[in-house]
This record gives structure tokens, sequence and C-alpha cells, in this order.
């Protein structure tokens, strides 16, 4: 049969009846059919594209970028002012960066402001600060005089107050660690005095102040002497006794590095 054969009634009707019986149930258009297609209404839909997943900002990295490129202590400064991922910033009144003499010998490491340290914006001015200025005036040493023989320089852990005057939080610590760091090296002391639980932690890896004070250790490279904070003092005046014995220990340190 060709294609312009034509076709009588009762022969197209024959034709069309053995199709149906052999299975064809749809004539051909001008568009191929897939007949294994399942109908719109049967269809499976396909999976959602996923959702872009948030690109999570580490703390501690951007810390450690803004800190190793601090080339002087002016940058770091600026660094530490502008860092905005630690919350304590945002109940803050003022970034408590640094006081005394930046190239004297002694360097000691405070936890972090108090009250009216956040107000002044200042490391120790408060009570505690004046009982440490007393403390090392004793052994010949001052956060106001040009000879860095006879100073000291003096910095916290964390430079935002924590509310209430809590202790510092490990993540806290861990955040702004970079910082500290960074702030060692540019200020290059020949001896570190670490005040309390807070900067045993992050100077030291360790906790116990009672257990470490009087003990020289390493940190950051450098000699490191553990102390009772100035505040446990005030609360303990008893422990002032043990306080003077590291004071002593600290001057004869000095004097065998001269």
């Amino acid at each position: 049969m060709t294609p312009d054969t034509d076709l009588d009634p009762d022969a197209a009707r024959a034709a069309l009846e053995w199709l149906i019986e052999l299975g064809v149930d749809a004539a051909v258009g001008d568009a191929p059919v897939d007949a294994y297609a399942l109908p719109d209404h049967l269809a499976v839909p396909k999976p959602a594209a996923p959702a872009p997943v948030a690109e999570v900002t580490d703390p501690v990295a951007v810390a450690r970028g803004a800190a190793n490129a601090a080339k002087t202590l002016d940058d770091l400064r600026d660094a530490v002012t502008a860092f905005d991922l630690c919350e304590l910033k945002k109940g803050a009144r003022n970034t408590v960066f640094a006081d005394g003499n930046p190239k004297a010998r002694v360097m000691i490491i405070g936890e972090a402001p108090g009250r009216d340290e956040d107000l002044q914006g200042k490391p120790f001015v408060g009570r505690a600060g004046q009982l440490l200025d007393r403390m090392f005036a004793a052994i010949g040493l001052s956060r106001t005089t040009p000879d860095p023989d006879r100073a000291f320089y003096i910095t916290n852990v964390l430079p935002w107050r924590p509310p209430g005057n809590r202790d510092p939080e490990p993540a806290e610590i861990a955040m702004l660690l970079p910082f500290l760091q960074r702030h060692v090296e540019l200020a290059d002391p020949d001896v570190l005095v670490l005040m309390g639980n807070a900067a045993c932690t992050a100077a030291l890896g360790q906790r116990g102040i009672l257990r470490l004070r009087g003990k020289w250790a390493e940190a950051f490279g450098r000699p490191a002497l553990p102390m009772t904070h100035p505040a446990y003092l005030l609360r303990q005046p008893q422990a002032k006794r043990e306080a003077w014995a590291d004071l002593l220990s600290l001057r004869a340190r000095l004097d065998r590095l001269a």
C-alpha cells in the first residue's frame, strides 16, 4: 500500500480495526509521542535545588588576620577598635587598649576592664589599679616614667568590659587572643606579669592562680610570672605577703637580665 492509495470506507474501517487489535491507541501527530512518559498528574516532581549554605565567619581567623597585619602598636589599637565580632563591644563605653610606657621591660596582662576602666578607657584605674601602682612602686617601677628600665606597660586579655564584671568566657579569650599575642610581640618586653586566672588561661592555657602564682613560666616566648590580681588582694589582705614575695622575685629577675 502506497501513501497516495485511496481506501474505500469499508477497507478503511477494516484497517483501523486491525490496528486497534494490534494495540495502537493513538494516531501519529506532527510531534513524536513518548509512550512511556507519565501523565502530568502522575509525574514525580523534580527535587528542588538545595538552598545555598550561608558562609560562616570565623571570628578567631578574622582577629588573627587583623592582628598580624598590624605593624605598630597604633595599628594594633586601630585593629582592636575596629573589631566588631565580639558581643562585649556592644555593651562597652570604651575600648581599653593599654596604658604605661610601651617601651618598658615589664608588661602586665590583666583580665578585663571594670566599671572605672570602661569609663576612662584605661586599664587598672580603679581601686585595684591604685593598689597595683603602689605594689610596683615598691620595687621601683611606675607606669608614668619615661625610663624603660623603671617603667611598666599594662593591658588586658579583653579590651571590653564583661557585663556585671563577670569573668571572661573561654570563647571570648580565644577570640581576642590573637590581638594579645601580637600586642606582646610589638611591645617586646623582657618579662610578663600575668595578673589573675584569665591572663594565665590566655598566656599559659592554665587556671588556678593560687597554685600558679610565684612560679615562673614561659608565655609568648618570654619569662612570665603569674600573680594574684590586686582585686583579690583587696578582698584577701592576708595574701599581700605572698604578693610581696612575687614582686621581689620579679625585681630579682629584672636585675639578672639587666
